[in-house]
């Protein structure tokens, strides 16, 4: 497998939107993906070819950081851009004091995630007709 030249920057939250919406709920409009926690958190976009193809938000509480709202473009997945995207953030979170890294993993993710240490903790819910389980990596 050829892994693309992507480039990896932060971001204004809004310009998560789109991909937010397209990849994880396609069911909302637009404007329903604005967070209010949106301006208190780091936002990345993976870059191929000049067009954002990953964005997840990263958010800072202490040496615990969240990630939430990950998404890679279909067209792309399986091409590494997702992992180049957790790595990134993963950096970024011990440069800047993590202990721990966590999300709220939809099911469909935890294996993902887990392929990069992250553990289970066994914490499961339902949110918006989607069921998820809280992942971690202490670090």
């Amino acid at each position: 497998m050829t892994i693309p030249h992507i480039h990896i920057e932060q971001i204004r939250p809004e310009h998560t939107w789109k991909l937010r919406r397209e990849v994880l709920y396609p069911e909302l409009k637009l404007n329903e993906m604005a967070m209010e926690e949106d301006n208190h958190g780091y936002h990345f976009a993976a870059f191929k070819d000049n067009y954002i193809v990953g964005v997840v938000s990263l958010f800072k509480n202490g040496a615990d950081f969240q990630f939430r709202k990950f998404a890679v473009a279909e067209e792309v997945r399986g091409m590494g851009i997702g992992k180049q995207l957790l790595h990134f953030i993963m950096d970024f979170a011990v440069d800047d004091g993590a202990t721990r890294i966590w999300c709220n993993a939809r099911d469909t993710a935890v294996a993902f995630y887990a392929k990069y240490g992250f553990t289970s903790t066994g914490q499961l819910f339902t949110r918006g007709g989607y069921n998820y389980e809280i992942v971690e990596k202490l670090v």
